[in-house]
């Protein structure tokens, strides 16, 4: 299950407790670590709320997407990048 380890990950990178997500969201802290063990699902709403705490996507909090984009703007960076990295690989190429 991805999303339990975004979940995690997510909160361990921002150096935060599981209470302190909890206070923020509304999210019981022990239904927090539930869901960071995998001992049960978080449901729609939990889903919401912590990808708008978290500033990322649903999709990118369940798994579904490693590309954290939450609006046009990251989506228009993240663009940027894969084009550099085209023409970094395109100039390699060319050399051989």
């Amino acid at each position: 299950m991805p999303y339990r380890n975004r979940i995690k990950d997510l909160r361990e990178d921002r150096d935060l407790r599981q209470i302190d997500v909890a206070e923020k969201t509304g999210i019981d802290q022990r239904t927090l670590s539930n869901y960071e063990t995998g001992k049960t699902n978080p449901d729609s709403y939990a889903i919401i709320k912590l990808a708008e705490f978290y500033g990322v996507s649903c999709d990118y909090l369940l798994g579904v997407s490693d590309f954290n984009v939450t609006n046009m703007s990251d989506i228009a960076e993240e663009l940027r990048k894969i084009s550099a990295r085209i023409a970094a690989l395109e100039k390699y190429i060319s050399r051989k």
